[in-house]
């Protein structure tokens, strides 16, 4: 009996090892951009030009072909399976290496989806610590990827070779912080901090530079703001959002023009929170109250609304985050709804 049992584990052993080797030589996929899905869901609906059509949604990591591999399945039988389902997306982010990370306080943790190495990893703090809110994400010019946790009121980097979040030291005191945003050419970090009601602008090396606000209603103020976003123009977007407005700057922090009020319908901003924009000068502001992300000219000008209250490709349920990039793909983190949704902006063409 020993020597069939011993017989029947080195099989296994032989067969795991075999599939290990197969399993290692899977390239990874790219994201899908089906042209029968984006010819289905486009916005908006004629006869108006069209403009933004839906690519995918994912949730998990096979939604984006991404499957564990055999070692990982044996560790999850032996230890206990991790959560790998988005549970309350806030911020997405697309890095270097088609890495997409998405921040997510439901598991305490930043999830990042290595599309081109077909792996999947759940980021924490240092020796596995958990983020207790990770809330805001921005990637670096050189591979790295800052996240911001409110409720630890610090900030992380997630470095390319790293599998866990390393504290950044800043030269001030972090209330709240959420949005964060990153100036390429100089490396400059700005930091939204809610419960300050400012943005402080960092060095790369952590040095305070400046801060911008202040609680109130006038020009370069603020009243819990959230987001941020550094245009390819060099301008700094916040979503002001208890003022109901967005506030555009310049990289040294100097207050250039805002755009938005109060009100429940399409064209105004109840709630604004994600904030991004594309190659074409577009600004994508995400509303959690309306359900919606809107789309403005550069001057602030509303265009047309992407969004309703629902489940379906398009809808929402108190989206967050929203972050546009190769090719302007727009990736939505949409809440409620345990998903991030994908679009592409494709102008007037027919795809």
């Amino acid at each position: 009996m020993t020597g069939r049992l011993l017989r029947a584990f080195a099989g296994l052993w032989a067969a795991t090892c075999c599939l290990v080797v197969v399993a290692g030589c899977v390239p990874g996929s790219q994201l899908p951009s089906s042209r029968d899905t984006m010819n289905e869901y486009v916005w908006p609906a004629r006869p108006s030009a069209e403009r933004i059509a839906f690519v995918m949604s994912f949730s998990e990591p096979e939604d984006l072909g991404i499957r564990k591999r055999v070692w990982q399945r044996l560790g999850a039988l032996f230890s206990g399976a991790r959560e790998e389902r988005l549970a309350r997306p806030v911020a997405v982010v697309e890095a270097t290496g088609n890495r997409l990370f998405v921040a997510d306080p439901g598991v305490r943790g930043v999830h990042l989806f290595d599309i081109e190495a077909g792996d999947y990893r759940l980021i924490r703090g240092e020796s596995d610590e958990p983020l207790p809110s990770p809330v805001g994400l921005a990637a670096g010019p050189s591979g790295e990827v800052y996240v911001t946790d409110s409720r630890r009121a610090a900030l992380y980097i997630i470095e390319p070779w790293s599998n866990e979040a390393q504290e950044v030291s800043l030269d001030a005191v972090l209330s709240q912080p959420t949005g964060i945003a990153i100036d390429p050419p100089s490396g400059r970090i700005y930091l939204v901090d809610t419960g300050s009601h400012e943005v402080k602008i960092f060095a790369r090396d952590g040095a305070l530079l400046r801060r911008i606000g202040g609680r109130g209603t006038g020009p370069g103020q603020f009243n819990f703001p959230t987001m941020a976003w550094m245009s390819g123009n060099g301008e700094l977007l916040v979503a002001d959002s208890l003022n109901f407005r967005t506030q555009v700057f310049d990289t040294e922090g100097n207050f250039i023009r805002e755009f938005g009020t109060t009100g429940n319908r399409a064209g105004y901003q109840p709630q604004p929170k994600g904030v991004a924009t594309d190659s074409h000068g577009h600004v994508y502001i995400v509303d959690s109250m309306l359900h919606a992300v809107q789309i403005f000219d550069g001057s602030g000008t509303f265009l047309y609304r992407l969004g309703l209250l629902g489940e379906e490709p398009g809808q929402f349920w108190l989206p967050m985050g929203v972050f546009v990039g190769q090719q302007d793909t727009i990736y939505v983190a949409d809440s409620y709804n345990r998903r991030i949704q994908v679009f592409r902006y494709i102008g007037s063409e027919q795809k």
